[in-house]
């Protein structure tokens, strides 16, 4: 593709990220991250973080600073909370190919960052926004400096891959420090490179994060460690320092953390094989040719090319898929790495003509993909949430350019770009269509609009006997809304948040009221099929009321 194509496409890329500002935060991490940025912003105490009020120890700041300072320039809403990853995310991009750069041909690097941008982890970590999405920013920040100061010994590169790690640990934990040491100390060993193990240069890399950390490090010294006497995770005498620094992420492979789902080791790459879509074929068949490689013949030692991104990639997964407690995006901070292994078997298939017959074998099964990303769009629209015409713009267009893809004689490589557009159209249409209607049935979200536009003053919104989360209540509502046991002494005007039960108890007490709104629940980030079926949706759900007393 020729330079304008390529950033017309990266364009389209970006269109699909903005188009996901409109989407509101899912329960539980993404809200429950928007709610702690907008109470940061209120409270203006950017060293401790709280949670409703309460001492929070759970994630780093740096999500946190970022959205409450985007906040307070464009107020309390989805756009300011998304921004500054979205903008991470894209940063994550350049960097990756500008690392592909130092080591490969430019052709691989566009393919890389392609690769990079239109995966469906991607897509997701730029709508969904959790830490994982500037984690994995600032990491591949970090491994692009260090390989320039491993090509040139510039000492500046060095300081900046350094700073980008302590950075990293600012937005997830060590494993923003652990990932670059996997990948680089792999690389090296392998080249037998064994001088570069240890330079008195890193001593200089540690300094550089250690200052970068004296900020988060103050406030979990002042809101924890001089206070023994809180209750924390149900503990006392607990230390945020060593929570941070080794309890939230090497004690959940000791067995100190108390957080353990039973994850198997093979959990994240299973999760891989829907988050690299449209490109899943050619990132099992890419990995597993690599290992291969590096099984048989290490490679050879004098070669230029790098063995970053595959050392990185497998002992970082080895090191997650040990923890006990592990979710589907822990993985992506390696997300980068993933794509170029990814772009390399794509370029040596279709640009260098290489593996005639597995290109042979896959080919069809990509084409298979296609349809599926057709087919998709119009099962959503046909079962699960019906509309009129315009949802239907986003994949049709999609299918028509692809259609003109296909057809056209001058395109090479039309598996490929027919598959970069479905893949954009179809995620154009989750976020303008699916997504919205989805979070219809997420409680929090809907009521806490319907409190704010109608501008009810927090002394009069409570919740009581709601069961649903909170943290998107909190963010959209812009309060931190408190629970009630009791509604009979509760002034006439106040709007109370319940279920049925809630409702049954207020009925029979014979107090006047009204409905002021109401909606179906249920839980969003864990789809079942009897909810996509628009029949039996209603069955699956909790009802919820906000009821003014009267």
């Amino acid at each position: 593709m020729g330079e304008r194509k390529v950033l017309l496409l990266f364009a389209g890329f970006i269109a699909v990220y903005f188009c996901a500002v409109g989407v509101d935060t899912i329960d539980i991490d993404a809200s429950q991250y928007a709610s702690i940025s907008r109470e940061m912003k209120e409270t203006g105490n950017y060293l401790q973080v709280y949670e409703a009020g309460k001492d929070y120890l759970d994630k780093p700041p740096f999500l946190f600073w970022a959205s409450a300072l985007s906040m307070k320039v464009f107020g309390d809403n989805n756009f300011a909370y998304k921004l500054p990853s979205i903008l991470f995310a894209i940063a994550a991009v350049f960097a990756l190919f500008r690392f592909t750069v130092l080591f490969y041909d430019r052709r691989l690097a566009v393919l890389s960052a392609i690769v990079l941008a239109s995966c469906q982890a991607f897509f997701l970590i730029t709508n969904d926004i959790r830490t994982d999405t500037i984690l994995m920013s600032w990491v591949i920040i970090a491994v692009w400096q260090i390989a320039e100061w491993y090509r040139s010994q510039k000492i500046i590169h060095f300081v900046l891959g350094a700073a980008a790690i302590g950075c990293g640990m600012l937005a997830k934990g060590p494993i923003a420090l652990l990932v670059p040491v996997f990948a680089f100390g792999s690389h090296f060993i392998l080249k037998k490179q064994f001088r570069y193990l240890f330079r008195p240069v890193y001593l200089l890399g540690l300094v550089v994060i250690a200052i970068v950390l004296i900020p988060m490090s103050i406030g979990l010294y002042q809101q924890f460690d001089l206070h023994p006497e809180k209750t924390v995770h149900g503990s006392t005498g607990v230390s945020g320092l060593r929570f941070f620094y080794w309890t939230q992420s090497f004690g959940r492979i000791t067995g100190e953390s108390a957080w353990n789902n039973n994850a198997t080791f093979g959990f994240q790459f299973q999760n891989l094989l829907w988050g690299m879509l449209p490109w899943t074929l050619f990132f099992v068949t890419g990995l597993a040719y690599e290992l291969i490689r590096l099984i048989r013949n290490r490679l050879k030692t004098g070669s230029h090319e790098e063995l970053i991104s595959t050392g990185g990639f497998v002992l970082a997964y080895c090191s997650l898929g040990l923890s006990k407690y592990q979710l589907p995006h822990y993985i992506y901070v390696v997300l980068p790495f993933i794509a170029l292994i990814t772009a390399k078997m794509i370029d040596a298939m279709f640009w260098q003509n290489k593996f005639p017959r597995l290109r042979k074998l896959l080919t069809p099964l990509q084409w298979i993909i296609c349809a599926a990303m057709i087919i998709l769009p119009v099962l959503i629209l046909c079962f699960v949430f019906p509309g009129g015409i315009w949802p239907w713009v986003a994949p049709i267009g999609s299918l028509l350019i692809a259609l003109l893809l296909l057809f056209n004689k001058q395109v090479n490589k039309k598996v490929f770009q027919v598959s970069l557009m479905l893949v954009i159209g179809l995620n154009i249409f989750l976020s303008v269509w699916f997504y919205p209607n989805l979070l219809k049935y997420q409680a929090g979200n809907t009521a806490g609009r319907f409190v704010s536009s109608n501008r009810v003053s927090e002394d009069k919104f409570f919740r009581y006997r709601f069961l649903g989360n909170d943290w998107s209540l909190n963010f959209y509502s812009k309060r931190i809304v408190q629970d009630v046991s009791r509604f009979d002494g509760l002034e006439s005007g106040t709007y109370l948040l319940t279920m049925e039960e809630g409702l049954d108890e207020i009925n029979e007490s014979g107090r006047p009221f009204e409905i002021a709104f109401q909606g179906l629940d249920f839980k969003v980030s864990i789809l079942t099929a009897k909810f996509l079926n628009k029949e039996r949706r209603e069955s699956q759900c909790k009802k919820y009321f906000v009821v003014l007393l009267k």
